[in-house]
């Protein structure tokens, strides 16, 4: 997992090839003005959400991993906590292959990261990760799923 500021986000170019294609785009869109949706920039190898996220608690909010993708994740209206921790510390839950997903619900997370507007979390697929705890009701985000 790494949490920084999107100003400091090139700095982790050289974790995974097709950041460098993030970093292009957030460069030539604002992504509070785009609409919701799904952003295709690589293929299937890199695209992006924009959501609205129904703000939880961390008693509510899913421990979740993803086999294939990493998720950088970047909250736009709010602040954002995400709850971690590391997979190997996650019990076996099923993973649905069509949506490079497990989710393990019940899981209090070991530590809690809060992410404000103008940065960013890397979760890799070592990384269960639990997003979308705020007291708001609604957290506008942009999640990256990038090919690990």
């Amino acid at each position: 997992m790494v949490v920084d500021t999107l100003d400091n986000l090139s700095k982790y170019e050289a974790l995974n090839p097709l950041f460098k294609e993030v970093i292009k785009f957030l460069q030539e869109n604002d992504l509070n003005k785009l609409e919701e949706g799904k952003y295709p920039i690589c293929g299937n190898d890199l695209f992006l959400n924009l959501t609205t996220a129904k703000g939880k608690a961390p008693d509510e909010a899913v421990m979740e991993t993803h086999n294939r993708m990493i998720d950088i994740q970047i909250p736009l209206s709010t602040l954002e906590t995400y709850g971690y921790t590391p997979r190997t510390d996650l019990p076996k839950a099923e993973y649905n292959e069509e949506k490079d997903i497990t989710k393990i619900p019940g899981i209090i997370a070991q530590d809690y990261i809060t992410c404000t507007p103008g940065m960013f979390a890397i979760f890799f697929p070592q990384d269960g990760h639990a997003p979308c705890i705020s007291m708001e009701k609604e957290i506008k985000k942009a999640i990256f799923k990038v090919k690990a």
